[in-house]
């Protein structure tokens, strides 16, 4: 068994009493559903890659955060049949409504121009 360190002054971890540790590995050890790793395990053991490489494929190929963010979450209301119109056209409706808001502002020549928020006080 492996002896914890002893905690630093600043951790806020609490660390099991020594009964409370002895308890908690009695209870492991008789979990028929668990078991500490051999030497033997860890030979066997073979990485992801060979094993489950399509969903290896599937993770590496999924979206993940975006470096530099070019869009804003934002909160909106649409008219029922607005939201029912784009979302019948399947996956990528929210794109689609950004693209046509995109389209009527460059159409529309809109400018962003700060709003006054008392006096003298420009808007975020």
């Amino acid at each position: 068994m492996k002896k914890l360190k002893k905690p630093k002054e600043q951790s806020k971890l609490i660390y099991p009493t020594p009964e409370e540790d002895e308890r908690i590995n009695a209870g492991i050890a008789a979990d028929p559903d668990t078991w500490e790793l051999t030497d033997e395990d860890f030979a066997r053991m073979r990485p992801m890659s060979e094993t489950h490489p399509e969903l290896l494929e599937a993770i590496r190929r999924s979206r993940g955060k975006q470096k530099a963010p070019t869009k804003i979450a934002t909160s909106i209301r649409l008219s029922e049949n607005v939201l029912e119109a784009y979302k019948q056209l399947g996956p990528g409706w929210q794109s689609r409504i950004d693209q046509d808001l995109q389209d009527l502002v460059a159409k529309r020549k809109l400018k962003r121009t700060p709003k006054k928020v008392g006096p003298g006080r420009p808007a975020r």
